[in-house]
Protein backbone atom coordinates (compact mmCIF):
# COMPACT_ATOMS: atom_id res chain seq x y z
CA UNK A 1 0.00 0.00 0.00
CA UNK A 2 1.43 2.88 -0.66
CA UNK A 3 1.46 6.04 1.48
CA UNK A 4 0.20 8.22 -0.59
CA UNK A 5 -3.21 6.58 -0.93
CA UNK A 6 -4.07 6.90 2.23
CA UNK A 7 -4.12 11.31 2.86
CA UNK A 8 -6.70 13.26 0.90
CA UNK A 9 -6.65 17.34 0.77
CA UNK A 10 -9.76 18.90 -0.50
CA UNK A 11 -8.98 22.35 -0.45
CA UNK A 12 -6.16 24.70 -0.52
CA UNK A 13 -4.14 25.27 2.42
CA UNK A 14 -2.77 28.03 4.20
CA UNK A 15 0.67 29.10 2.85
CA UNK A 16 2.96 26.10 3.69
CA UNK A 17 5.70 28.57 4.03
CA UNK A 18 4.07 29.35 7.02
CA UNK A 19 4.09 25.91 8.76
CA UNK A 20 0.28 25.79 9.49
CA UNK A 21 -1.05 23.42 11.68
CA UNK A 22 -2.05 19.90 9.82
CA UNK A 23 -5.21 18.63 11.39
CA UNK A 24 -5.39 14.81 10.03
CA UNK A 25 -8.91 13.49 10.00
CA UNK A 26 -10.11 10.32 10.35
CA UNK A 27 -13.57 8.69 9.84
CA UNK A 28 -15.97 6.72 11.63
CA UNK A 29 -16.62 2.36 10.80
CA UNK A 30 -17.93 2.53 7.60
CA UNK A 31 -16.79 5.91 6.61
CA UNK A 32 -14.30 7.08 4.00
CA UNK A 33 -12.52 10.73 3.78
CA UNK A 34 -15.30 12.37 2.09
CA UNK A 35 -17.09 12.51 5.24
CA UNK A 36 -14.41 15.86 6.55
CA UNK A 37 -15.22 17.37 3.30
CA UNK A 38 -17.51 20.09 5.20
CA UNK A 39 -15.12 20.42 7.90
CA UNK A 40 -11.78 20.89 5.80
CA UNK A 41 -13.76 23.74 4.06
CA UNK A 42 -14.25 25.63 7.10
CA UNK A 43 -10.76 25.32 7.96
CA UNK A 44 -9.52 25.45 5.12
CA UNK A 45 -8.01 29.25 6.11
CA UNK A 46 -6.63 28.47 9.22
CA UNK A 47 -4.86 24.78 8.85
CA UNK A 48 -4.12 22.19 6.41
CA UNK A 49 -6.58 19.65 6.34
CA UNK A 50 -5.82 15.83 5.67
CA UNK A 51 -8.49 13.40 5.85
CA UNK A 52 -7.59 9.39 6.01
CA UNK A 53 -8.91 6.78 3.28
CA UNK A 54 -8.72 3.59 4.73
CA UNK A 55 -8.60 1.12 2.25
CA UNK A 56 -11.77 -1.21 1.42
CA UNK A 57 -13.69 1.64 0.25
CA UNK A 58 -14.70 4.37 -2.45
CA UNK A 59 -11.26 4.78 -4.75
CA UNK A 60 -10.08 2.32 -2.71
CA UNK A 61 -12.67 -0.20 -2.86
CA UNK A 62 -10.64 -2.93 -4.90
CA UNK A 63 -7.80 -3.08 -1.78
CA UNK A 64 -8.60 -5.49 1.15
CA UNK A 65 -9.74 -3.49 4.24
CA UNK A 66 -8.20 -3.48 7.30
CA UNK A 67 -9.64 -5.11 10.54
CA UNK A 68 -7.21 -4.15 12.95
CA UNK A 69 -6.94 -0.95 14.49
CA UNK A 70 -3.05 -1.03 15.64
CA UNK A 71 -1.95 -1.62 12.02
CA UNK A 72 -4.30 1.21 10.69
CA UNK A 73 -2.00 3.35 12.78
CA UNK A 74 0.75 2.57 12.11
CA UNK A 75 -0.10 2.52 7.99
CA UNK A 76 -0.69 6.40 8.80
CA UNK A 77 2.34 7.08 11.27
CA UNK A 78 3.89 6.10 8.05
CA UNK A 79 2.11 7.51 5.78
CA UNK A 80 2.14 10.90 7.77
CA UNK A 81 6.11 11.23 7.61
CA UNK A 82 6.32 12.49 4.15
CA UNK A 83 3.06 14.13 4.52
CA UNK A 84 4.75 16.71 6.98
CA UNK A 85 4.86 20.18 6.42
CA UNK A 86 6.92 20.90 9.76
CA UNK A 87 4.55 22.57 11.38
CA UNK A 88 2.42 21.80 14.38
CA UNK A 89 0.03 18.45 14.09
CA UNK A 90 -3.37 17.54 15.56
CA UNK A 91 -5.81 14.73 14.66
CA UNK A 92 -9.63 14.50 15.06
CA UNK A 93 -11.09 11.26 15.12
CA UNK A 94 -14.95 10.35 15.25
CA UNK A 95 -16.01 7.01 16.32
CA UNK A 96 -13.77 4.28 15.36
CA UNK A 97 -11.64 7.31 13.91
CA UNK A 98 -11.15 8.37 17.85
CA UNK A 99 -9.65 5.20 18.49
CA UNK A 100 -6.74 5.20 15.29
CA UNK A 101 -6.50 8.85 16.27
CA UNK A 102 -5.29 8.12 19.69
CA UNK A 103 -3.49 5.28 18.78
CA UNK A 104 -1.49 6.92 16.13
CA UNK A 105 -1.38 9.96 18.83
CA UNK A 106 0.81 7.50 21.40
CA UNK A 107 3.43 7.74 18.28
CA UNK A 108 3.59 10.78 17.40
CA UNK A 109 2.88 13.31 20.35
CA UNK A 110 0.55 15.26 18.23
CA UNK A 111 0.13 19.48 19.69
CA UNK A 112 -3.63 18.44 19.86
CA UNK A 113 -6.35 15.18 19.63
CA UNK A 114 -9.40 15.61 19.10
CA UNK A 115 -11.48 12.44 19.81
CA UNK A 116 -15.64 12.78 19.25
CA UNK A 117 -18.46 10.63 19.78
CA UNK A 118 -15.75 7.36 20.93
CA UNK A 119 -15.73 5.98 24.92
CA UNK A 120 -12.63 6.48 26.18
CA UNK A 121 -9.96 3.58 25.04
CA UNK A 122 -9.82 1.78 28.38
CA UNK A 123 -13.58 1.46 28.51
CA UNK A 124 -13.72 -0.33 25.28
CA UNK A 125 -16.83 0.05 22.64
CA UNK A 126 -19.56 -2.07 24.35
CA UNK A 127 -22.43 -1.22 21.34
CA UNK A 128 -20.67 -3.54 19.22
CA UNK A 129 -20.75 -6.55 21.37
CA UNK A 130 -24.41 -7.74 19.89
CA UNK A 131 -23.46 -7.90 16.65
CA UNK A 132 -23.37 -11.57 15.14
CA UNK A 133 -23.63 -11.11 11.60
CA UNK A 134 -24.56 -9.02 8.23
CA UNK A 135 -27.87 -8.43 9.55
CA UNK A 136 -27.09 -7.34 12.75
CA UNK A 137 -24.31 -4.74 11.74
CA UNK A 138 -26.72 -3.51 8.76
CA UNK A 139 -29.27 -3.02 11.86
CA UNK A 140 -26.36 -1.00 14.19
CA UNK A 141 -25.67 1.06 11.07
CA UNK A 142 -29.45 2.15 10.39
CA UNK A 143 -29.53 2.77 14.39
CA UNK A 144 -27.22 5.33 14.25
CA UNK A 145 -28.51 7.04 11.44
CA UNK A 146 -24.80 8.24 9.73
CA UNK A 147 -25.17 6.52 6.31
CA UNK A 148 -27.62 7.09 3.51
CA UNK A 149 -30.63 4.03 4.18
CA UNK A 150 -30.83 3.82 0.04
CA UNK A 151 -27.72 2.01 0.45
CA UNK A 152 -28.09 -0.02 3.00
CA UNK A 153 -31.47 -1.21 0.89
CA UNK A 154 -29.81 -1.58 -2.60
CA UNK A 155 -28.04 -5.38 -2.88
CA UNK A 156 -25.37 -4.22 -5.17
CA UNK A 157 -24.13 -1.43 -2.79
CA UNK A 158 -24.08 -3.77 0.50
CA UNK A 159 -22.21 -6.11 -1.61
CA UNK A 160 -19.56 -2.73 -2.25
CA UNK A 161 -19.43 -1.62 1.61
CA UNK A 162 -19.91 -4.72 3.91
CA UNK A 163 -16.89 -5.98 3.28
CA UNK A 164 -15.35 -2.55 4.72
CA UNK A 165 -17.68 -2.21 7.53
CA UNK A 166 -17.52 -5.71 8.47
CA UNK A 167 -13.56 -4.87 8.99
CA UNK A 168 -13.75 -1.82 10.56
CA UNK A 169 -16.91 -3.50 13.68
CA UNK A 170 -13.84 -6.44 13.75
CA UNK A 171 -11.64 -3.78 14.60
CA UNK A 172 -13.22 -1.90 16.78
CA UNK A 173 -14.82 -4.98 18.78
CA UNK A 174 -11.62 -7.26 18.80
CA UNK A 175 -9.45 -3.43 19.68
CA UNK A 176 -7.45 -3.81 23.54
CA UNK A 177 -6.26 -0.87 25.01
CA UNK A 178 -2.68 -2.01 26.40
CA UNK A 179 -1.07 0.30 29.00
CA UNK A 180 2.06 2.63 28.05
CA UNK A 181 2.90 6.06 27.35
CA UNK A 182 0.18 8.26 26.94
CA UNK A 183 -0.46 11.60 24.57
CA UNK A 184 1.09 14.47 26.81
CA UNK A 185 -1.25 16.75 24.54
CA UNK A 186 -4.16 18.69 25.71
CA UNK A 187 -7.17 16.64 24.78
CA UNK A 188 -10.70 17.50 23.66
CA UNK A 189 -13.19 14.74 23.87
CA UNK A 190 -16.98 15.86 21.85
CA UNK A 191 -20.16 14.04 22.19
CA UNK A 192 -23.52 14.23 21.25
CA UNK A 193 -26.21 14.88 23.86
CA UNK A 194 -28.57 11.97 22.09
CA UNK A 195 -25.68 9.39 21.32
CA UNK A 196 -26.80 6.54 23.40
CA UNK A 197 -23.07 4.70 22.44
CA UNK A 198 -21.30 7.99 24.31
CA UNK A 199 -22.80 8.16 27.90
CA UNK A 200 -20.74 9.95 30.41
CA UNK A 201 -18.86 7.69 32.31
CA UNK A 202 -17.73 5.82 29.25
CA UNK A 203 -16.15 9.38 27.63
CA UNK A 204 -14.98 10.95 31.19
CA UNK A 205 -12.21 8.44 31.37
CA UNK A 206 -10.42 10.13 28.48
CA UNK A 207 -8.49 12.32 31.18
CA UNK A 208 -6.81 9.13 32.05
CA UNK A 209 -4.96 8.84 28.32
CA UNK A 210 -3.24 12.14 28.29
CA UNK A 211 -0.70 13.62 30.57
CA UNK A 212 -1.91 17.35 29.42
CA UNK A 213 -5.17 19.15 30.27
CA UNK A 214 -8.47 17.34 28.91
CA UNK A 215 -11.80 19.01 28.29
CA UNK A 216 -15.24 17.58 27.17
CA UNK A 217 -17.74 19.68 24.67
CA UNK A 218 -21.21 18.11 24.16
CA UNK A 219 -23.45 19.21 21.25
CA UNK A 220 -27.49 18.08 20.07
CA UNK A 221 -27.93 15.30 18.65
CA UNK A 222 -26.99 11.90 18.37
CA UNK A 223 -23.92 9.67 17.20
CA UNK A 224 -23.83 11.79 14.19
CA UNK A 225 -23.68 15.35 15.70
CA UNK A 226 -21.15 16.78 13.54
CA UNK A 227 -23.33 17.06 10.61
CA UNK A 228 -25.19 19.37 12.63
CA UNK A 229 -23.01 20.98 13.81
CA UNK A 230 -19.85 21.22 11.50
CA UNK A 231 -19.39 25.33 11.95
CA UNK A 232 -19.50 25.33 15.77
CA UNK A 233 -17.14 22.12 15.73
CA UNK A 234 -14.68 24.12 13.28
CA UNK A 235 -14.84 26.98 14.97
CA UNK A 236 -13.87 25.06 18.27
CA UNK A 237 -11.04 23.71 16.74
CA UNK A 238 -9.76 27.01 15.19
CA UNK A 239 -9.24 28.33 18.21
CA UNK A 240 -7.86 25.81 20.24
CA UNK A 241 -5.21 25.26 17.07
CA UNK A 242 -4.05 28.79 17.39
CA UNK A 243 -2.26 28.41 20.48
CA UNK A 244 -0.61 25.27 18.40
CA UNK A 245 0.96 27.93 16.42
CA UNK A 246 2.76 30.62 18.64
Amino acid sequence: MSPKSWLRSFHTAPDPASRPVQLVCFPHAGGSAGYFVPLSAQLSGVSEVLAVQYPGRQDRWHEPAIDDLGELAEHVVRALGPARNGGPLALFGHSMGALVAYEVARRLAPARLFVSACPAPSRGVEATEGIRDDADLIADVRRLNGTDTGLLSDPAMLELILPALRADYHAVRTYEWHPGSEPCCPVRVLTGSRDSDTPPHVVRDWKRHTTGECRFHEYEGGHFYLTEHTRRIADLLAADLAPAVR
